[in-house]
């Protein structure tokens, strides 16, 4: 025996019978101490455990001869507290384990099989079999060459299979790379795949030891199953994702449209359908996210064949938070089913890729995030009556629906979902064939504002009805506004539109000038008739200007949220509007309140509420004179489209007039100078408040129309098809073709759509 191991081991033998004799808690430090020092100085694990019983095999027989002698009856407490300094000195090599403080009837039963062992080997393996941990033994290539009974029940792979080259069989293919195990002591987690199919997360902690006999380097760790608490974690976590996926939407198709998705590939299906019946006997509505388990219909939603249907109408009718497995009972699952919320409507169906058998701790995952979601759901469907209770007011409050010809409006609120907020518009035809336009905005934002809003507005309409003008219209509201809680520093700006002399008068109560824009001109302000808010003083009378309208000019009245932005000058706003108006004389009222907006929206959106009214007047009348050649047509469709735009007529209704005055032109050049090349076609096209003539006149004579034309001559039938009333007069001096249509009212909703979405979510 060298000097070294009798030494620690006479330091051992009197560290231990100190303790015994009178255990304390500096006895187990002092135990722990030689731990380490053994651990140092590469004392052997089995010389240290011989040792150790033979010195308290000698301290018991003389505890035994001592009692004999003293007469007394024998204590039994030196098996525990020599138990107890043992273990503390294994700390260090990290093999104790936590059976062993449980009490000492184990250690008993140990001892006793240990007692009928041929050598000390056989001893060692019942030590090591006695931890309730998984325990191995690998060598420096990280080859597993021993292991326990817990080893092989955490695992599936026991010690009949040993050795365990790397790769080891349970290690999970989908899982972290395998950890090295490393030269110093490590603590690391692992998912492993046992060898019943089973995924398990196992605690490890090894240490590296050098073999005394070889100086051969092992490694000795023990191993915990940890998936109850990895599985708890994860579906912490995995609420968490969905709760913050699902916490920004305010409908049920945003809940959806990002709450199945999460869901899906929370749990690893292939596809997520959620149905919803908005009534007992409908279709329901289909949400996908994911492929192979839907159709798309030609508007883009998602159905169901008739079989999903049903297995969908099944799943809603059972109690809430119950789930079902497809197919009911078997081994292994192809999907799950289960209501959605808790008012029989909806189901959600969870299908995965390949049929899997369902755990415990699965059930209790997909419970967790299915409960999340129909929470999310629900708390969207009272958005969703919200906001549909909110635009019910707003359309009751805001302004019209129907809009006189050449008018646009657009009203955007800063406080979603709601829509609503204290800006307005009004659009009211008069009786003398003027037409009134009020803007306004009150102080604050939301439902509160609106209610200020409704009443001003009210009262505003009703003084254009009964013929105020601009100034007396403001004050008269001033007095209206000093009986409104709320409505004190209101800003209008009230205006009359005169579409046939082409003059607008118009009066400010501290409000945005209005901007008018002459065709293909920088619009300019109208700075007159300017005066303070509602019920603020008491101005001995307000202010009203007059300006000319030219023919074809932009008129856009608005509020302070188009062009009032942190840090920008104000007046940047107001150039940025008179430069789009000189780009888009040419374009439809609604297509010019568009390019306005686009071009002063901020990144972030606005932060105040906007309305805003675009009026074009009407265009100087048209009038062309050109030869009359085929070739000449196209030309001039180009121009008639031009003019038609900037005369504020649809799109739709544009292209008929197109083609009506083309077929009026073409009889012309075809028929009225069959014979004769200097022959020219005379248009004209004029535009009054609400009706559009167009006038085609030749020199010449139209050849007469036959009885039966053929799949020729139809030219007159469609002329009339396309216009509203069409008149031919034929004379000596040639043929005038009369065409003219009425401009239909404009329809405009109060406040912006809500967004339309695919029921089909992308994968």
């Amino acid at each position: 025996m060298s000097a070294l191991l009798a030494d620690f081991l006479d330091d051992y033998g009197d560290a231990l019978r100190r303790h015994m004799d009178s255990p304390t808690q500096a006895g187990l430090a002092e135990g722990y101490e030689l731990g380490r020092r053994a651990l140092v100085e590469g004392i052997s694990l089995l010389d240290l455990t011989e040792n150790h019983f033979r010195v308290v095999q000698e301290a018991e027989e003389q505890r035994q001869k001592d009692a004999a002698t003293e007469g007394r009856e024998l204590a039994a407490r030196l098996p525990e507290t020599a138990l107890e300094f043992l273990l503390q000195t294994l700390v260090p090599l990290d093999i104790a384990t936590r059976g062993y403080l449980d009490g000492t009837r184990r250690y008993e039963q140990q001892r006793t099989r240990a007692d009928d062992l041929a050598g000390r080997d056989a001893f060692r393996t019942a030590l090591v079999e006695s931890l309730q941990d998984g325990f191995f033994v690998a060598d420096a290539q990280g080859t597993i060459i021993e292991v326990n009974t817990a080893f092989g029940a955490l695992t599936g792979y026991g010690a009949a299979g040993i050795p365990y080259p790397l790769p080891h069989p349970w290690s999970s293919p989908d899982g972290p790379r395998y950890p090295d195990l490393g030269t110093e002591a490590q603590r690391f987690v692992i998912p492993i795949r046992h060898r019943d199919g089973r995924n398990v997360w196992l605690a490890v902690s090894t240490s590296a030891l050098i073999k005394p006999e070889d100086n051969e380097r092992i490694f000795v760790g023990t191993l915990r199953d940890i998936t109850a608490e990895h599985d708890a974690q994860a579906r912490d976590q995995a609420a968490s994702r969905l709760a913050t996926a699902v916490g920004a939407a305010t409908s049920v198709v945003e809940v959806l449209a990002v709450g199945l998705d999460e869901l899906r590939r929370t749990v690893g299906a292939e596809t997520a359908v959620v149905a919803v019946w908005p009534s007992r006997n409908a279709v329901p509505e289909v949400y996908v996210s994911g492929t192979g388990a839907d159709r798309t219909s030609h508007d883009g939603a998602a159905s169901l064949d008739d079989g999903s249907r049903a297995l969908l109408e099944r799943a809603r009718r059972r109690p809430p938070r119950s789930l079902l497995a497809i197919p009911d009972g078997a081994e292994s699952s192809e999907g799950i089913v289960a209501p959605l919320g808790e008012t029989g409507d909806a189901a959600v169906w969870l299908r995965f890729a390949a049929p899997r058998a369902i755990s415990a701790a699965d059930w209790t995952l997909f419970s967790l995030l299915i409960g999340h979601l129909s929470l999310a759901v629900q708390r969207a469907r009272n958005f969703d009556q919200a906001r549909a209770t909110s635009l019910t007011l707003q359309r009751a409050m805001l302004g019209p629906i129907d809009l006189p010809p050449r008018f646009s409006v657009h009203y955007e609120p800063a406080l979603p979902p709601l829509e609503i907020g204290g800006d307005w518009y009004d659009v009211v035809p008069l009786r003398d064939g003027t037409i009134g336009v009020v803007v306004g905005d009150c102080v604050g934002r939301g439902l509160s504002a609106a209610v200020v809003m409704g009443q001003l507005r009210t009262a505003a309409r009703a003084l254009l009805l009964r013929g105020a003008g601009p100034a007396q219209l403001l004050a008269e509201l001033d007095t209206v506004a000093a009986r409104i809680p709320g409505a004190m520093c209101t800003t209008v700006c009230a205006a009359v539109l005169d579409p046939v002399r082409g003059l607008v008068r118009y009066s400010s109560a501290g409000h945005m000038p209005p901007i008018l824009a002459d065709v293909a001109r920088t619009g300019r302000l109208l700075e007159g008739g300017r005066s303070v808010p509602l019920a603020t003083f008491d101005p001995p009378r307000r202010p009203e200007a007059t300006t000319a309208l030219t023919p074809g000019s932009t008129l856009v009245l608005f509020t302070d949220g188009l062009v009032e932005q942190r840090g920008v000058d104000i007046d940047e706003g107001f150039a940025k509007i008179a430069a789009v108006l000189a780009d888009t004389s040419g374009r439809l009222p609604r297509e010019v309140a568009d390019a306005v907006l686009s071009r002063l929206r901020p990144s972030a959106g606005y932060d105040d509420d906007v309305a805003m009214v675009v009026y074009r007047q009407p265009p100087a009348p048209l009038r062309l004179d050109v030869p009359a050649r085929a070739d000449e047509l196209a030309a001039l469709r180009r121009t008639l489209k031009g003019w038609l735009a900037a005369a504020a007529v649809p799109h739709d209704l544009a292209a008929d007039l197109v083609a009506a005055a083309n077929e009026a032109c073409s009889n012309s050049i075809e028929h009225a100078y069959r014979n004769d090349d200097t022959g020219r076609v005379r248009m004209s096209a004029t535009c009054d408040i609400d009706t559009v003539v167009i006038v085609v006149a030749d020199a010449g004579g139209w050849k007469p129309r036959a009885s039966d034309p053929g799949y020729r001559g139809r030219g007159i039938d469609m002329m009339r098809a396309l216009t509203e009333e069409l008149d031919i007069d034929h004379s000596e001096s040639g043929t005038t073709v009369r065409m003219s249509v009425t401009l239909p009212a404009i329809t405009f909703p109060v406040a912006n759509p809500l967004r339309g979405t695919n029921r089909r979510v992308p994968g």
